[in-house]
């Protein structure tokens, strides 16, 4: 006979059903009821418990599915063999809570990945999503792995046309972010790879993760040196040539070559990535082609960039071309994988490209971060004597770097920083190798994300920083 722990509440709001199905469960889980044992008839049960047969129908069909009853035809319902679960170890107290020490808030946000919020185009952006919302029904549907096809050819048509890049539709792949991408190629790449140091963290973190061995090397004035990359045994060569990051160098034509002619040396056993991350951003000059465009649509260079800048972090579409050498690898690879960005995304972006709107978006960027740029350079060239500091990578990109001349030690500067309420960081932040690869005292200021009306009291709050740093080096 099979007793309940508990009554049945005709009052609970949670249904007679559901009450007898966890009556049930918890006796057959304690072994109260045990395996073999022949449940009551339905009628009988529900004549002993003053409910409906259906009451106790739907209870006995919740424990038959989820295997604690079987159902033998004509004989009724038996109890199943039930494996308690092994106990576990008492919880540990949870720790004390610290208390989190208060933050002054952030006056000057001169982050490398900060962008302006308000240059997004809204109207134009909202319209054109509106349009594909009430217009195309089927983009709520799976799309291609690569990227939505109209995405990529106008992709490969404004590549073409303002970064020289020679590729077609085809060899484009969608993805959100260039982490993400990142990933995807790692386990295509041949063997170990070189990046630049100092460099992009997050790179090596990613390639890394991906089990792909980093060797760091250093960079000059003309960017990553080809003698140390032939002398490193790397297959795989990370760079950012049009505007090394974080120095700001721009790799010449010369060097360039020479790289292309380090890849050229072992066919399809060496490769070239090309991370083009902020290139719309050249305030001076037109930028030099790709190192894709150099090699062409065949050629060893994966090319990377992103809409993170010129668009929205949060609109996460990047973009990479592969060789066509590589372009069977990914298929047999990644081919049923799914997109990893909304396709409403892709399509407005799509239609943002032929449009004309995002080549005209980028122009009135390019106006807006010179002149902020016009105006941080300016403020910090009131603040300090021409002695005390050098501004260099000024030509393209969202940051700038400002080396002091008598620089106090780093980890004062960042002190003295916080204090101020700036957010900034510091060359030796980006030495890859922790070795002091980077040299001390020289400022990584982002000014995509500051408010122009910032500007100038910025130069002044940045003088302050480094005169509490020294203060604070020399009382030490």
């Amino acid at each position: 006979m099979v007793h309940l722990t508990t009554a049945l509440d005709a009052a609970s709001d949670v249904p007679l059903y559901e009450q007898l199905y966890r009556s049930l469960a918890a006796e057959m889980r304690t072994g109260a009821v045990p395996a073999g044992t022949r449940m009551p008839g339905k009628r009988r049960l529900a004549a002993e418990l003053s409910v409906s047969v259906n009451t106790v129908d739907a209870a006995y069909q919740m424990l038959a599915a989820e295997g604690y009853l079987e159902a033998r035809e004509r004989s009724g319902f038996y109890v199943q063999e039930y494996l308690a679960l092994p106990e576990s170890a008492a919880p540990a107290a949870p720790p004390k809570a610290e208390a989190v020490p208060k933050q002054r808030p952030i006056c000057y946000d001169l982050s490398t990945r900060g962008v302006d919020p308000g240059l997004f185009p809204f109207r134009t952006w909202a319209r054109l999503q509106k349009e594909l919302l009430y217009s195309s029904p089927e983009l709520l549907t799976h799309g291609d792995a690569q990227g939505d096809l109209a995405l990529r050819q106008a992709l490969a048509g404004y590549l073409e046309e303002y970064r020289g890049v020679r590729c077609g539709a085809h060899q484009i792949v969608v993805g959100a972010g260039l982490e993400y991408l990142l990933g995807l190629l790692a386990p295509l790449l041949p063997g170990p790879a070189a990046v630049e140091n100092p460099g992009y963290p997050r790179a090596k973190q990613v390639l890394e993760n991906n089990g792909v061995a980093c060797c760091c090397l250093p960079v000059d004035e003309d960017g990553l040196s080809i003698r140390a990359l032939s002398d490193s045994g790397a297959a795989v060569c990370y760079v950012t040539p049009s505007h090394q990051f974080p120095t700001g160098v721009t790799m010449p034509a010369g060097r360039r070559a020479e790289l292309l002619h380090w890849a050229a040396r072992c066919p399809g056993r060496r490769y070239i990535i090309e991370d083009d991350y902020d290139s719309e951003f050249r305030f001076d000059t037109r930028p030099l082609p790709s190192l894709q465009g150099m090699a062409g649509a065949d050629g060893p260079v994966v090319y990377l960039s992103t809409c993170s800048r010129s668009l929205a972090p949060s609109i996460r579409i990047a973009y990479m071309v592969l060789p066509e050498q590589l372009l069977p690898a990914w298929h047999a690879k990644y081919r049923l994988y799914s997109s990893t960005v909304s396709r409403f995304e892709q399509q407005t972006l799509a239609r943002f490209i032929t449009g004309g709107y995002f080549t005209r978006h980028l122009a009135r960027e390019r106006v807006a971060y010179k002149a902020r740029r016009d105006a941080l350079t300016a403020a910090l060239q009131e603040a300090f004597a021409p002695e005390e500091l050098h501004l260099t990578g000024l030509h393209t990109g969202l940051h700038l770097l400002a080396e002091l001349r008598d620089p106090p030690p780093d980890d004062a500067l960042r002190a003295a920083a916080e204090a101020e309420g700036v957010r900034l960081s510091l060359l030796s932040d980006y030495d890859l190798t922790g070795g002091g690869a980077a040299p001390v005292g020289t400022l990584v200021l982002g000014y995509g994300s500051l408010a122009d009306e910032s500007c100038p009291s910025v130069g002044e709050t940045l003088k302050r920083v480094c005169t509490a740093a020294r203060e604070s080096s020399v009382r030490v």
